[in-house]
């Protein structure tokens, strides 16, 4: 699996760092820039401000000055290295790859090009199929993290091999000069061009939902993997075809990087208009893809994007301080439906964010689409790993508040059992536990650990898991807080009243006796709740005890740190 490519010509990165130049691979990169005077003179259009706004997406297209003044530096950096007779790291490594290109394939027109390599369209000789491929210079990889680059890029895209939404990797190669990645042939362009070909640059929500529900779908694959796209922007899928329902293919794979579990990224990367406010607080993780995806479905509805100023730092306090504007035109139009996903990827908190799992189930995405498609959801495993870690006390908790949820409240959940439940007897076994923990790519976890995750789960202790006893240790706590506050108080407040028996605002040891049915001292489960220490849990001590229960990732340093070329 790979990158797709279109037929437009690609200029190379506007990167101010060294760093990306030596890493020659990523010669296709396309980063936003905000210089209000490079907008496209030949895109005017009635709507002014629209066409402001398509003109500002592009700038990135227009900076050729600025790219020849960087290419000139980089150049003289290079030529100082080779005067010094420094051999580039490049031409020093064996990638491992096969090494029989020119017997396989015949390269043909050139497709794009940046600083440090070249896009070409060649013919398989053995059936004739036309492919992309990406050749890129060992010369240039005058750097080690350039040969890491080449190496973590086609590892990723074979990672990914297979999903209907990723360019197809089909081979990589090398001879004594040049790296040759290729992959499947893309000639539908960009989908920054098919949305600004539209009227007024908008989809319709029916098709935006189908638009959106494939870049879901790639996001939670790559999450599955350990693995973080974080430059999800229109510039970055590509149409397989000129057809107006032909599919959409994520590429660009150059800023992507794979996260242990429990970490987060400590680097700033991305494209300005797309990135999100945990990217710029240091502390990122998965759910920056989610928010990149708000930011294109807020674009593909009403044709600007929702958050917008001349500078890049504007942008950034734009992304930081405000929400994005539902009134002007042509939001009164536009559902109810669609305006609660919008706003519910473009939360700020990223622990309030839906996943791509989640967004997937939601009602606007959903319409029209398969349920089967949906797929496991890192967030509900890594729930299930955490619950087996939590208290009794939180355990019985968290079960008396899902048993306060209603139907619609437990969709996306539902969808998760199901996706779990493979055989779709209505209960989950060990088996079916341990193939979908599995999934979780990062994680190898024993199967003693899967049988006790079960068995924290199992409160009948019949071996299974039903749909009831699954939600309790799959429920996103912070979400139900910080999406209906109401709600939450009245959920919360019923779920407290289960263990108040007398009614009369708090919890005693005996209530809670009775509620648990523990035997032995109750004293250890009223000390984690019981803060103020005067031997009962009132509402508010209830409440926080829930609101504990998501366990925050800890901060550690990024895998990319180091790569200063990634910097927006």
């Amino acid at each position: 699996m790979g990158a797709c490519f279109s037929t437009i010509k690609i200029s190379g990165s506007n990167s101010n760092s060294t760093g990306a130049a030596a890493a020659g691979h990523h010669y296709h990169r396309k980063e936003i820039t905000n210089n209000p005077q490079s907008t496209t003179a030949n895109r005017q259009s009635s709507n002014q401000k629209n066409d402001n706004n398509n003109n500002e997406t592009r700038k990135s297209r227009q900076l050729q000055t600025q790219q020849q003044q960087q290419q000139h530096k980089i150049k003289e950096k290079q030529t100082s290295r080779r005067q010094s007779g420094m051999i580039p790291c490049g031409k020093r490594t064996d990638f491992g790859y096969a090494k029989d290109f020119d017997r396989r394939y015949v390269i043909g027109k050139l497709l794009g090009h940046g600083q440090f390599g070249y896009t070409y369209v060649a013919t398989d000789k053995a059936n004739g199929d036309r492919v992309a491929v990406k050749r890129i210079d060992k010369n240039k990889m005058v750097l080690p993290i350039a040969v890491e680059d080449v190496k973590r890029e086609v590892k990723i895209l074979q990672e990914l091999a297979g999903h209907e939404n990723v360019v197809q990797f089909y081979d990589a190669f090398e001879d004594d000069s040049y790296v040759y990645i290729v992959m499947e042939l893309c000639e539908g362009g960009e989908l920054l061009d098919r949305i600004l070909a539209k009227k007024d640059s908008r989809y319709t929500e029916k098709d935006a939902a189908v638009i959106v529900r494939q870049m879901l779908k790639v996001a939670a694959e790559c999450h599955l993997h350990g693995l973080v796209h974080r430059d999800m922007k229109p510039e970055n899928f590509l149409l397989k075809s000129s057809k107006e329902n032909s599919p959409l293919k994520a590429t660009d794979f150059g800023l992507s990087d794979f996260i242990k579990p429990g970490k987060k990224f400590q680097d700033i990367v991305g494209s300005a208009y797309y990135v999100a406010p945990e990217v710029l607080k240091r502390r990122s993780g998965p759910e920056s893809d989610v928010w990149s995806i708000g930011v294109i479905t807020y674009i593909l509805l009403c044709g600007r994007r929702p958050f917008w100023d001349k500078t890049e730092d504007g942008i950034f306090k734009e992304v930081l301080r405000n929400k994005p504007d539902f009134r002007r035109k042509p939001w009164p139009s536009i559902s109810n439906s669609a305006k609660d996903f919008v706003k519910k990827l473009l939360v700020k908190d990223p622990r309030v964010r839906l996943t791509a799992a989640q967004a997937l189930s939601h009602p606007w995405v959903r319409e029209g689409g398969d349920a089967s498609e949906i797929p496991i959801d890192i967030s509900v495993l890594n729930n299930m790993r955490q619950f087996v870690k939590y208290s009794r006390l939180k355990q019985f908790a968290l079960r008396a508040l899902a048993s306060t949820l209603d139907d619609a409240e437990l969709a996306d959940l539902r969808d998760q059992f199901d996706a779990i439940d493979v055989d779709k007897n209505g209960s989950i076994s060990l088996e079916e536990m341990r193939q979908a923990l599995a999934k979780d790519l990062p994680w190898k976890m024993k199967d003693s650990r899967v049988l006790e995750i079960l068995q924290a789960i199992d409160s009948n202790t019949d071996g299974l898991v039903d749909f009831s006893e699954f939600v309790a240790a799959a429920l996103h706590v912070h979400q139900l807080e910080e999406h209906n506050s109401e709600k939450w108080h009245l959920r919360s407040q019923t779920a407290f009243e289960k263990f108040d028996i007398d009614k009369d605002g708090y919890i005693t040891p005996e209530e809670l006796r009775m509620h648990t049915g523990l035997k032995g001292s109750i004293d250890p489960l009223l000390e984690e709740a019981d803060i103020d220490k005067d031997g009962k849990i009132s509402l508010s001590e209830f409440r926080r005890l829930l609101r504990t229960a998501s366990i925050s990732s800890r901060t550690a340093p990024s895998p990319s740190a180091r790569r200063n070329s990634r910097m927006i």
